[in-house]
């Protein structure tokens, strides 16, 4: 009896179990992740998408771009300085980053700092009691704008300048200065740029990474070299027709030209998640200078498309000018900016259509189909073909109106990057025809065509090559009709 009463028992827990692991095995899970991935900082950076960079200081007030250092703090006086025209500016155009100059390479420093007298402190705005930081912070809060942080190493003024310890204290001295007064600072700005003749001297940037997480430990900070975000390269706002937010950091070093090869492409092997910030001043310099006028329209779409289009931030320079407001027709521009993008991307044709794919991990109702590439979120909502399905991906889009054709000119593509960047090669077929192919997505990409206007039915999405599972959270179907391009191929002027 006892062994029967074993023998049943045996019988039903391995019942029981069958039956449990069936029922586990009707959800099905993620595929693992391809690493490396994103930190949680990197990914609200990367879907801030268009952020403001302040060019400010004494350099407005002497029509330069490199102050020399020696320039007398009495120069510095924007009578009608309104920092909340700044951030209302921001605001307008859909920016919640703005980062300040607070010392750029003339060493002058908008804020009172008690390690120099080379600041607002000896200048005639305000008597000598004004903080441009401050009024930043104060501007930003009301309007849930982050605010953002540049400190030049290059310090063309300070004596301790090519005296490697005793500089590196000071520059850390102001850190903490910065990092402990001024509240929470998303993002802090560590420029390579050195003059030819300035003094040899090495920055301890371990010792100021180090010091900046453990001040504030949910920042980003940015450099030729990150640890959070790294320079695309250039100062065009333009990142590679393939980048990869993957690179390898040992690779790197903050102020070696070159390597902006690399940095503007990445590497698909690389080992750091380290995505690429697109710099450029909607103007030609990055101070305000009286004879400059802004980039027409054009040029900041083509901007657009070239770093937010091809997986990067865009960092857009607005500079305050010498009363300390933005020049009203950089407001102007940058409202136009903001409506021509919300024109564009506001309507999904792709919304309206059906959805097919190659295959669906899970099977119907798996929570990994193509109705995920439609919906408002994306980064965690994503279509993913099956584990056993390692070749031939694709999703197609088909029109379902009474004639089922649909017009557009932007195909919009997006990968689930906190599950690692993936895709390789992709081609875009539309009723059959290619329109437009490329190598990596990641975050979003944006293929403006080339040809202009289609009509079609049916457009389809191949991706040729990537590493593991190709996972797309999103796909569009736009019109911009700001995109004129001329019969022979090249860009309109």
């Amino acid at each position: 009896m006892p062994k029967l009463w074993c023998f049943l028992s045996t019988v039903t827990l391995f019942q029981l179990c069958t039956f449990t692991f069936s029922r586990l095995e009707l959800v099905p899970t993620p595929p693992l992740p391809i690493l490396p991935l994103p930190s949680y900082a990197q990914l609200k950076w990367q879907q801030r998408e268009l952020i403001m960079f302040l060019h400010f200081g004494v350099n407005t007030f002497t029509d330069s771009e490199w102050g020399t250092g020696h320039e007398n703090p009495a120069i510095f006086n924007p009578v009608g300085l309104n920092a909340n025209q700044w951030l209302s500016t921001a605001a307008d155009a859909g920016i919640s980053l703005v980062i300040l100059t607070a010392k750029h390479h003339d060493g002058f420093c908008l804020w009172p700092s008690k390690y120099t007298d080379h600041s607002v402190e000896k200048s005639p705005w305000k008597n000598g009691h004004g903080d441009v930081v401050q009024e930043l912070v104060n501007a930003a809060k009301p309007l849930g704008v982050d605010v953002g942080l540049y400190l030049s190493p290059w310090d063309r003024h300070d004596q301790r300048y090519g005296h490697e310890i005793a500089y590196n204290q000071y520059y850390l001295a102001q850190l903490q200065e910065l990092l402990n007064r001024y509240g929470s600072v998303r993002e802090i700005w560590f420029d390579g740029s050195k003059g030819k003749n300035a003094p040899n001297m090495s920055y301890y940037f371990t010792d100021w990474f180090s010091m900046v997480k453990e001040l504030q430990s949910s920042i980003n900070i940015f450099s030729d070299a990150g640890p959070d975000v790294r320079w695309v390269g250039n100062e065009k706002g333009f990142a590679g027709s393939t980048c990869w937010s993957t690179i390898n950091r040992t690779s790197l070093s903050i102020g070696n030209a070159s390597i902006e090869d690399y940095l503007n492409n990445g590497d698909p092997k690389g080992t750091d998640w380290l995505p690429a910030e697109c710099d450029v001043s909607i103007r030609q310099g990055w101070f305000w200078h009286k004879s400059q006028t802004p980039k027409r329209l054009s040029q900041l779409l083509e901007i657009y498309y070239n770093s937010v289009g091809r997986n990067c931030l865009l960092l857009l320079n607005v500079p305050p000018n010498s009363t300390g407001l933005i020049s009203e027709v950089d407001v102007q521009r940058l409202r136009e900016f903001r409506r021509a993008i919300d024109t564009i991307f506001s309507t999904n044709l792709a919304e309206k259509c059906s959805v097919k794919v190659s295959s669906q991990r899970g099977g119907k109702g798996g929570g990994f189909g193509p109705e995920n590439v439609l919906d408002s979120d994306h980064l965690w909502t994503y279509w993913a073909p099956r584990d056993d399905d390692k070749e031939g991906h694709w999703i197609e889009i088909r029109g379902t109106g009474t004639d089922g054709g649909l017009r557009f000119n932007v195909i919009r593509i997006q990968e689930a990057i906190g599950l690692g960047q993936r895709i390789k090669r992709h081609d875009i077929y539309v009723d059959g025809k290619r329109v437009a192919n490329g190598t990596t997505v990641g975050y979003k990409r944006l293929h403006r065509l080339e040809e202009g206007v289609i009509h079609g039915k049916i457009v389809k999405i191949r991706i040729e090559e990537s590493k593991g599972l190709p996972l797309i959270s999103s796909i569009g179907l736009h019109f911009d009709p700001f995109w004129h391009p001329n019969p022979n191929g090249q860009r309109p002027q």
